[in-house]
């Protein structure tokens, strides 16, 4: 190096040093001064190595090295660690040395990081990326562009975007609006559009896709079109609305089967589920039975199975309650039928009412999308079969309590004639004075009345008190007052002192508690009191007891025993329905007011959804049984 050629070295912006054949510094300027951190009079004359150790685990020895041993010129980036400073190093050789020249390179290696981050995370998303420069010609395209069409970038890039246009086979009348949307955020008249667009995929399969359009900020490109496959979410957007319609079908039904074949239907329609069935619970024997299937299904297996406790996967669902997908039934164990062909299912409980079970041939079938649509089915037909039995069992109650005012009016009209030609006979006798007078002013033997055993006053009240009940109760048969806790001895404490009996008649075996309308069921014990004592020729007991606490098979209550004259197995059913004749059939008027009482007792069990049942005792007698009354507690 000349010292002519120095001052032009030391003014360059960039950092420059020279070495000598060994290495040595023989020039530095200002700039290398400033980032060696070290004066030109520490450096000139030492090895650059023993100056900076630090250097030799990087590029600068094997780059040097080569441009001295091969002398050609050699350039390589170096990141200043202490600076946090990037430095792209050219050295040029002689025949006396390396001239190296330092050039910060940070930003445009920040923008270059910055740059490749961005593609990478264009290439890694799985939404179509498309750049645009002002010509409308594709500047870039990415991975998942290219997966979507079928077509390599290299024939997109560089090509007009109708190129694009063509290769997704996006109709005419799209395409202008993708014009349009394009050119509004080149000019800047919007910062974003969004369109949804039908097109066509690599597998000639018709598809939605969401373009959106934005603005980007680069050395080329003016505009950037994301393209998102959004098919399946319309897709699931249609079905959910699909399956708010066929709510409206499922509450319009009030039959169950009905309720479960539109499921069932609805399955295979929207959900694209060919194999499906729907079991409901039978109550009274405990198994899952088939009511509702598709005809895959029957196809496939020839009628669906019946399903008894603890019987495969279908059962031990509909117990825990919650839905279930298997991937591939052959990785699972204890299923009903080993050798099935179906491969995948999803088996999904609606409530307590059964379940609605649907399979394919394939393994992994399913995703957590269908889960989720099949779900939202079954909780659709839940609250149909929820309102079907609600109405089932209304119609039943309004039918019984049609029925059972009926019976009771009529038991009452019945009652209220004989009674009026009863109070017609005693108002005549009462009318005379209870003697009579002859012709001759003589008075002759005293007339006695024919009820001298019994007050007529009492007599008449009795009769008139039932008459009244039953009419009350007709009018009220469909409800009970208000319920709650009473101990089964108040009550009957409460209904001698109203009775005919005394206190020492009837005897309790143990006591209880129950909920019930208090005066009701008062009313229901006095009756029955006053039935048996009408029944009795002298003193009458009654003992009452607790039933069905032992046995699980049989509903708990209570029973009331007299050792009164027993009622005959015959007459059972008159005396509880005094308006059936002898060979069971209504007759529409009441043969006989004896018994009329037990009407009125049955009446009040079943308001409270009891059950009232006749026997007679083993040893005689008549046993008055009311079950079903859940709420009946042995006192501790």
């Amino acid at each position: 190096m000349t010292l002519r050629s120095v001052p032009i070295v030391d003014r360059v912006t960039d950092a420059f040093f020279a070495l000598d054949t060994d290495f040595r510094f023989t020039y530095v300027n200002e700039r290398a001064e400033t980032l060696l951190k070290r004066s030109r009079e520490e450096l000139i004359g030492r090895v650059m190595w023993d100056e900076f150790p630090q250097t030799v685990e990087t590029q600068f020895p094997d780059g040097f090295h080569r441009a001295m041993d091969e002398q050609v010129p050699v350039s390589f980036e170096i990141y200043h660690a202490q600076l946090e400073t990037w430095f792209e190093a050219r050295a040029y050789p002689s025949e006396s040395g390396l001239s190296v020249y330092m050039r910060d390179v940070t930003d445009r290696k920040v923008q270059e990081t910055t740059l490749a981050q961005h593609a990478a995370v264009v290439e890694a998303v799985n939404d179509a990326v498309v750049t645009l420069d002002r010509s409308r010609e594709i500047v870039t395209v990415n991975d998942a562009t290219e997966t979507a069409l079928g077509i390599d970038r290299a024939e997109l890039v560089g090509e007009h975007v109708e190129r694009l246009i063509d290769c997704a086979g996006i109709a005419a009348e799209d395409a202008v609006e993708i014009g349009r949307a394009i050119t509004d955020i080149d000019i800047g008249s919007a910062v974003e559009r969004t369109l949804e667009v039908p097109f066509t995929d690599a597998d000639g399969i018709d598809r939605i896709g969401e373009f959106r359009f934005v603005p980007i900020e680069d050395d080329v490109a003016t505009v950037a079109a994301v393209i998102r496959d959004v098919t399946d979410r319309r897709e699931y957007e249609r079905v959910v609305t699909s399956l708010h319609e066929v709510t409206r079908w499922l509450l319009e039904s009030d039959d169950p089967e009905e309720i479960c074949a539109i499921a069932v239907h609805s399955g295979s329609d929207l959900l694209e589920l060919p194999i499906s069935g729907v079991w409901l619970l039978e109550e009274e024997h405990g198994y899952l039975d088939p009511v509702a299937g598709t005809a895959g299904a029957h196809d496939e297996f020839g009628g669906l199975p019946r399903f008894n406790p603890g019987e495969g996967l279908v059962w031990d669902v509909f117990e825990s309650g919650d839905v279930e997908r298997f991937d591939d039934l052959r990785e699972v164990e204890d299923i009903y039928n080993p050798d099935t062909p179906i491969r995948s299912e999803i088996i999904a409980p609606i409530g307590t009412h059964g379940v609605l079970m649907t399979g394919s041939l394939e393994p992994h079938r399913f995703d957590e999308t269908d889960v989720d649509l099949i779900s939202t089915l079954v909780e659709n037909t839940r609250a149909a079969l929820d309102r079907a039995d609600r109405e089932q069992v209304l119609r039943e109650r309004t039918a019984e309590l049609e029925r059972q005012t009926e019976r009771l009016e009529s038991v009452a009209n019945v009652l209220s004639s004989d009674l009026k030609a009863q109070l017609s006979t005693v108002a005549d006798a009462l009318e005379s004075d209870g003697s009579r007078t002859g012709t001759d002013g003589e008075t002759h033997e005293e007339w006695e009345f024919p009820l001298a055993e019994d007050s007529v006053e009492a007599t008449l009240d009795r009769a008139e008190g039932l008459v009244d009940d039953i009419r009350e109760f007709a009018r009220n048969a469909s409800t009970v007052g208000t319920r709650s806790r009473i101990t089964l001895e108040s009550a009957i404490d409460e209904a001698l002192e109203r009775s005919r009996l005394d206190y020492d008649s009837v005897v309790v075996e143990e006591p209880a508690t129950l909920r019930a309308d208090p005066d009701r069921f008062v009313h229901l014990l006095e009756t029955a009191f006053d039935d048996a004592a009408a029944r009795a020729d002298s003193e009458v007991t009654i003992q009452v007891g607790l039933v069905g606490f032992e046995n699980d098979d049989r509903s708990r209550g209570f029973f009331l025993h007299d050792d009164a004259a027993e009622i005959p197995p015959a007459a059972h059913e008159r005396v509880l329905d005094p308006t059936t004749g002898p060979d069971g059939v209504e007759t529409g008027d009441a043969v006989a007011t004896d018994g009329l009482g037990l009407a009125l007792v049955r009446a009040i069990a079943e308001a409270h959804d009891w059950e009232l049942s006749i026997d007679n005792g083993e040893n005689g007698g008549t046993r008055l049984e009311v079950r079903d009354v859940t709420t009946l507690e042995r006192d501790s």
